[in-house]
């Protein structure tokens, strides 16, 4: 059994079978080390009792080690990194400690006016808190015979460095923070952790960030679906956080499509990241999770809960979500069968609203793993509301295999999304696609 707190399991089966709320155990259980798959979780993860009440307001940070460093005149290259837990707000409302990483560049800046800050958004790294981009950062690679974790993140991390620019990572709420799950591909709860990364930055001492830096971000597959939510609320919830640029590369933006698309491929394991961070965000979920989720389908909940990719990958690739129901249906078959998920999806849907400053969206055109046509979608709809948007249809081969149409696209484009926000962050006016967008695949 995995080994995230002991009372993991048993939280899950109850928010499953009882309807009553998933906690991990290390919200209620003290001092208790809390580990993860044989991974001893650091105690700077484990938030404390009482959190501050601004968004943003830093509760604690030390110095972080970074596995790839090299001495310098000027410095460590690419910088100093310094491990952050922050106050976020949840999606119900609710005080949240998200943790993260800053680092400070050695680089110089080489634009005009202060140094800029980058949020880098991950993209999926699973649900076990061992997966955090931030832990990543520091064990770029850990295999230990029972998880796999792989810190890709860190390539976009270090050409933002190398440019000059200051980077903060998140780790979104409960994805490292050891009080409760992470509520995988929630735009709101993303959201929120993604701006108020900005706000925890800015607070650090000794750095080079300034209320006056610009800001952009950055986020690809679920990284993008974060940056674009919170482009969208940014008006809203951060209106000191003005933002000169972000890049939102296959966003995750319509959950119904995306659900389809991902059951039974190489990612299936997905599926159950969403359905447990589902299950913690909305409680009238639960009851329609108990009417169709079968023992298997509770195991299953229960074994991801606590893995990264590549765990998933070896051992729920190809899954089928029927397999996990007590009538044989699809989750896209209970969608559909079910107003009240509806609703949810609904909500968490991203393209309704205007996003603030311009925005770079790009999406493999092969992509059918985190589906070409959602996220083109979701330009247009932007577009027709009035956003200024870059829309780059990145044109690969049909490969045969859905992960690798997804993240071809993210290594085909990323090192022009680098330039795009950099040129943005430098005060150069960016273009917009809008009107050229209906001709573009």
């Amino acid at each position: 059994m995995p080994a995230r707190p002991a009372l993991l399991a048993t939280a899950i089966a109850a928010a499953l079978a009882l309807g009553t709320q998933a906690v991990p155990a290390a919200a209620a259980g003290g001092s208790a080390a809390v580990v993860s798959r044989g991974v001893e979780i650091p105690a700077f993860y484990t938030p404390p009792s009482a959190l501050p009440e601004a968004d943003g307001a830093l509760v604690r940070s030390e110095p972080l080690k970074l596995a790839l460093s090299l001495p310098s005149l000027g410095g460590p290259l690419p910088g100093r990194a310094t491990r952050l837990m922050y106050k976020s707000t949840d999606a119900g409302g609710g005080p949240v400690a998200v943790t993260g990483a800053y680092v400070e560049p050695t680089a110089k800046w080489r634009g005009d006016g202060p140094r800029p800050l980058v949020v880098v958004a991950p993209g999926t790294m699973g649900q076990g808190d061992q997966c955090a981009a931030s832990m990543g950062l520091e064990h770029p690679v850990r295999f230990n015979g029972r998880t796999v974790s792989v810190g890709y993140e860190d390539l976009a991390v270090y050409r933002l460095l190398a440019r000059g620019i200051a980077v903060v990572v998140t780790d979104y709420a409960g994805l490292g923070a050891t009080d409760r799950l992470h509520t995988y591909v929630n735009r709101v709860d993303e959201a929120h952790a993604v701006l108020d990364a900005v706000r925890a930055a800015r607070s650090l001492p000794d750095t080079s960030v300034t209320a006056g830096s610009p800001v952009g971000l950055f986020g690809y597959s679920q990284g993008g679906g974060a940056t674009a939510a919170a482009a969208e609320l940014q008006p809203s919830y951060a209106p000191d956080v003005a933002l000169s640029g972000t890049y939102s590369g296959a966003a995750p933006a319509d959950l119904t499509e995306v659900t389809e698309a991902i059951d039974g491929s190489d990612l299936a394991g997905a599926l159950g990241w969403s359905l447990n961070g589902f299950l913690q965000t909305e409680p009238a979920l639960r009851p329609v999770a108990d009417q169709y989720v079968n023992q298997a389908g509770r195991k299953a909940l229960e074994d991801l809960s606590t893995m990264c990719v590549g765990d998933a990958l070896f051992g729920y690739a190809f899954a089928r979500s029927g397999s996990w129901t007590k009538t044989g249906q699809s989750l896209g078959d209970i969608i559909r069968a079910e107003p009240t998920l509806q609703a949810f999806l609904a909500e968490q849907r991203i393209g309704a609203r205007k996003p603030a400053g311009p925005v770079r969206v790009a999406t493999g055109t092969s992509d059918d793993l985190v589906p070409h046509g959602q996220t083109r979608e979701m330009a247009a709809d932007w577009c027709a509301l009035g956003a200024k948007v870059d829309y780059e249809p990145v044109l690969l081969p049909d490969v045969g295999d859905k992960l690798v149409n997804h993240f071809g696209a993210l290594l085909a484009d990323q090192g022009e999304a680098v330039s795009w926000l950099t040129d943005r962050l430098a005060g150069e006016p960016a273009t917009s696609d809008c009107r050229s967008l209906p001709l573009q695949p």
